[in-house]
């Protein structure tokens, strides 16, 4: 990691991480150790809005900007893919900050944590907006990264056909790392800055919005999440929690979970929210939590086990040594919770979620913040063999998303593509055992 050029904060992180591991520490947090939880509704609390504005005016946002999307056969950015009317992610993170900064007459800066992979596609991409960054601060740093390690023995995997291979970043929960690291977090506690908005770059619902920014900084709390009602669809997500022993405020992971404990997991009644990955915290706070343990918050070990190459099951079984960012709620006595509206929790995760965001079910207003145009998300579940990669996603709906404000669902079996101007009605499934096209114009309905 030396060698690599990584920070000697990181490398004291991962050696921490590093020791758990040859102890035998599995991160995991059976269900007998935790309770459920409550919290307030945003929209049950009062924010001044002088108090808003406030906040607002010293708060900075970071977007969490590492991740390539390969999943779905990216190799860039995953942020650059277009999302609405020729604008990609990125597009629209910028123009949602210069909205609020004219509005609240803010600098409201913006940071990308980018990784070794996304900054130059990213960075490339922003150029074009020259007042988006901030004088005295950068628009982007670099979060760590860290061996992967073979399962069998924990040595750091050597792979000469693609030695980028070899490394993985430590998670999202780096974040406080890289800041540190960096001299980010003294940068902005030098130039007034007192709190820190940071969320996911594929969740265009996260904007830095003024009532939950007033709501934290009233409150006074050194760190805060934004949470949601879990739905069915997130069942094998993760969830907040309390911890029987000290009453603290605990984020579970699915891979913190024991397999005995997945019933639990999944029980909706019992754990009933989850995390947006919309947090705030107080910068001072963080700095001193940092400094007192010597960089090194203690973010509960996750124990990642993938294959060297994500993409070949048959590559070399590995260990990626992670850490949730979130997890950092129980760093902080007083920590937050507060639950949101869906609409702050918009990601995209698979070519599913992209359709739907693509549809009119969502508008793109002029402060270019998401409008949820119908009463319900619909579900949409396209078939992984056809439409996982983002490529063959699009040659499928070449002429633009179906409409979907009136549909509840809509599964594709097969390979089916789509028209101009189709419109879904109510639940619909299609079975496209050949190459089927839905013709223009075209109304699917239930029993249609």
């Amino acid at each position: 990691m030396a060698e690599a050029g990584v920070d000697d904060v990181a490398i004291d992180t991962f050696s921490h991480y590093f020791r758990l591991l040859e102890h035998g520490e599995t991160g995991l947090m059976p269900e007998s150790s935790i309770e459920p939880v409550d919290m307030p509704r945003l929209d049950d609390v009062e924010v001044d809005d002088e108090v808003a504005a406030e906040a607002v005016r010293h708060t900075a946002v970071v977007k969490l900007n590492g991740g390539l999307g390969t999943s779905m056969g990216m190799e860039r950015a995953k942020s650059l893919l277009c999302v609405r009317r020729g604008l990609s992610f990125l597009d629209v993170i910028a123009r949602q900050v210069l909205h609020l900064r004219r509005q609240y007459d803010a600098p409201l800066p913006l940071m990308f944590m980018n990784s070794f992979r996304t900054s130059a596609d990213t960075m490339a991409a922003v150029a074009r907006y020259d007042d988006l960054a901030v004088e005295g601060l950068p628009l982007e740093f670099l979060q760590n990264k860290e061996p992967k390690l073979l399962a069998a023995d924990l040595s750091p995997i050597t792979w000469p056909t693609d030695p980028d291979l070899e490394w993985c970043p430590p998670g999202h929960g780096d974040i406080y790392t890289a800041m540190r690291g960096t001299g980010l977090l003294d940068l902005l506690l030098e130039q007034g800055y007192r709190h820190v908005f940071v969320s996911n770059s594929d969740n265009l619902g996260a904007v830095p919005d003024a009532r939950v920014a007033g709501w934290f900084a009233a409150g006074g709390a050194p760190f805060a999440i934004e949470a949601v009602r879990r739905t069915p669809s997130d069942r094998k997500g993760g969830h907040f929690a309390r911890r029987r022993t000290d009453g603290r405020l605990v984020l579970r992971e699915t891979a913190q979970t024991p397999d005995a404990d997945k019933a639990a997991l999944a029980d909706l009644d019992r754990h009933r929210y989850c995390s947006t990955n919309n947090l705030w915290f107080d910068v001072a706070a963080m700095k001193e939590a940092l400094d007192v343990r010597n960089g090194i918050l203690g973010l509960p070990l996750i124990r990642n086990v993938k294959t060297v190459d994500p993409g070949d099951p048959s590559t070399p079984e590995v260990i990626q040594v992670e850490t949730a960012m979130g997890a950092a709620i129980e760093v902080f006595e007083g920590s937050q919770l507060i639950e949101v509206g869906r609409d702050r929790f918009v990601p995209v995760k698979t070519t599913n979620d992209l359709l739907v965001l693509r549809s009119d079910v969502y508008d793109l207003g002029g402060d270019f913040v998401l409008d949820q145009t119908s009463a319900e998300l619909p579900f949409v579940d396209l078939d992984t063999d056809v439409y996982k990669l983002v490529g063959e996603f699009d040659k499928r709906f070449p002429q633009g998303a179906p409409s979907l404000t009136e549909a509840s669902s809509l599964t594709v079996h097969g390979d089916v593509t789509f028209g101009r101007d189709v419109k879904v009605v109510g639940e619909v499934e299609l079975d496209g055992r050949t190459a089927d096209r839905v013709e223009s114009g075209t109304v699917l309905q239930t029993g249609g």
